[in-house]
């Protein structure tokens, strides 16, 4: 359970005043338990509709205990089990007894849909700590795609930059034209590690191990994806997800290990 910070002495109104957070303060909370979250990401999940956080005249956002939690939980069904937003979503209304929305996807939770990561997005209000930027994930056809200025916004990167991940193959634009929301994903991680230092040429072999890892999950369910049955190749879409989730997770425990050991 996330302790929030406490709320000092008071009653009534200005009490629960003082027991709201900034966003500031929901992203140190977070990141113990997940040191890749950021503020763009709360923004997305909160235009989503996972959360609702109270607003300020002003319009800065406000969070209660309750909306870290339900933050915390969202996180969880992602990193844990690779679940879409929209099956999370669904799981969540469904242990709060909200009512699915008219449009929502049907379906069992977890048996269909694209995988959805959150990146930097749209952000109603007017926080200062960063510039609103458009969002984007995948969502098959209708998926959205951004420009190369909103790729950059979101990674917080130049022109100089982006290139240099294009050059070494880290980052590929859509044949159609602009990026997805994996391109915008990876495109933040660059961005961040660039502050340590790390050049686009020390990721090579991070590169070619997710290209070995991909050819390994494909060649698992290609059997899947080739069957004349409609079924059984919706269900290689999600036995590649369910793989691409415990390769992450492999990879994740075990550079975990090698530090480590390094460490010690």
């Amino acid at each position: 359970m996330l302790e929030p910070p406490s709320g000092g002495a008071g009653t009534g109104a200005a009490t629960a005043d003082s027991r709201l957070m900034s966003i500031g303060t929901v992203l140190s909370l977070l990141r113990d338990e997940f040191p890749e979250v950021t503020i763009s990401k709360i923004r997305f999940l909160e235009s989503e509709g996972l959360v609702e956080p109270r607003r300020t005249p002003s319009g800065y956002r406000k969070f209660s205990a309750g909306d870290v939690e339900r933050l915390a939980r969202v996180l969880r069904m992602q990193r844990d089990g690779y679940l879409p937003l929209k099956v999370i979503r669904e799981r969540l209304d469904a242990l709060e007894g909200v009512r699915p929305a008219d449009d929502a996807v049907g379906g069992e939770p977890g048996s269909t849909g694209e995988s959805e990561d959150g990146f930097p997005g749209p952000a109603g209000g007017t926080d200062p700590t960063q510039d609103p930027v458009p969002e984007s994930e995948p969502d098959g056809a209708t998926a959205v795609r951004v420009g190369r200025d909103e790729l950059l916004a979101a990674a917080g990167s130049g022109e100089e930059q982006l290139e240099a991940w294009e050059s070494f193959g880290l980052i590929e634009p859509l044949p159609e034209g602009g990026y997805d929301a994996a391109a915008v994903t990876v495109a933040t991680l660059l961005g961040e590690m660039a502050r340590f230092g790390i050049e686009p040429r020390h990721l090579r072999a991070m590169k070619t191990a997710a290209d070995r890892d991909a050819g390994l999950v494909d060649q698992v369910v290609a059997p899947l994806k080739r069957h004349p049955n409609p079924d059984t190749r919706e269900h290689a879409r999600v036995r590649t997800r369910e793989l691409a989730g415990l390769t992450t997770r492999l990879h994740s425990a075990l550079l975990q290990t090698a530090l480590g050991v390094r460490l010690s």
